[in-house]
């Protein structure tokens, strides 16, 4: 029997955009959105600050740029520190841009299985004050949701708040990683903003699973984005007619998060067939 279709499976950022993403980049209504006028990116970023539950959102190229915009805004001195896990996406995949960019010295701390670290290692690994003489100062603590590296884990909102206390309690900030959120959303049964509660801010990627053909988004108050917008800028992902990619976003936010819950079936499905060594990474970036 010879294979008349092959099915992709290489990774969730392979997707074509949809007929309707093709034709709503076409009659997009546009302008310069450095200069703060497209749109059609101000009406995407604000339904993706409306879903996420936060007061404002900025589309950015990439997800690594997201991730590395958010962690800059927070620790916005040289010498700060980042608690996160060992297994990030951060600290794996992302050419340790918070160190060579930003000056920001990563603390990790060893991920659980299912994406979690504990609470305990993770007050443990906070720096104290009267240290700063000597170690870096924590600033942020940085969370991933779903897991890649863990399977694609989800971590749940009582989990996250948990976190959330944390960092309050001692002054920190709290990051989330939230690439696949929608994801973990429909895998859960619980809402985005739910999810993203306790964060002060949040990257969303929205050329993974929901297949848009380019960008993410930043969420959190207006402060954070208004800080935001100048480090895209110094990063070079200030884009000029932006409403052409964010109204394929748009409708891959509208149109594809019904479909996630197919798409889990399907990988289901899948994983009944196949087993990889544990020791073996199949996931890109």
């Amino acid at each position: 029997m010879v294979a008349n279709k092959v099915v992709d499976l290489r990774s969730d950022t392979v997707t074509k955009p949809s007929e309707s993403m093709r034709a709503a980049m076409a009659a997009a209504e546009v302008d310069d959105d450095v200069l703060g006028a497209d749109p059609t990116a101000h009406r995407f970023e604000e339904e993706m600050a409306r879903i996420t539950g936060k007061e404002a959102a900025l589309f950015v190229p990439s997800g690594t740029m997201a991730n590395l915009i958010s962690v800059l805004v927070h620790c916005d001195t040289r010498g700060s520190e980042v608690i996160l896990g060992d297994k990030s996406h951060i600290h794996v995949y992302e050419n340790g841009g918070i160190s060579t960019i930003g000056g920001v010295h990563p603390k990790t701390v060893k991920n659980n299985p299912d994406g979690t670290i504990d609470i305990d290692k993770i007050v443990a690994a906070i720096r104290h004050p009267d240290g700063s003489l000597y170690y870096p100062t924590t600033r942020l603590i940085c969370l991933e949701n779903t897991h890649a590296n863990c399977g694609g884990k989800c971590l749940s909102a009582e989990y996250t708040n948990k976190v959330g206390e944390v960092a309050k309690s001692h002054g920190l900030k709290l990051h989330i990683d939230g690439a696949r959120i929608f994801n973990a959303s429909v895998a859960l049964g619980v809402p985005v903003h739910q999810l993203v509660k306790a964060a002060d801010s949040v990257s969303v990627c929205i050329s993974k699973g929901l297949g848009a053909p380019v960008g993410s988004v930043i969420v959190g108050s207006n402060a954070f984005v208004e800080k935001a917008k100048i480090l895209r800028k110094t990063l070079g992902g200030g884009m000029r007619q932006v409403g052409i990619l964010c109204a394929a976003a748009h409708v891959a936010v509208r149109e594809t998060v019904s479909k996630l819950a197919d798409d889990h079936r399907r990988a289901k499905v899948l994983a009944g067939f196949v087993r990889f060594p544990l020791e073996q990474e199949f996931t890109y970036f």
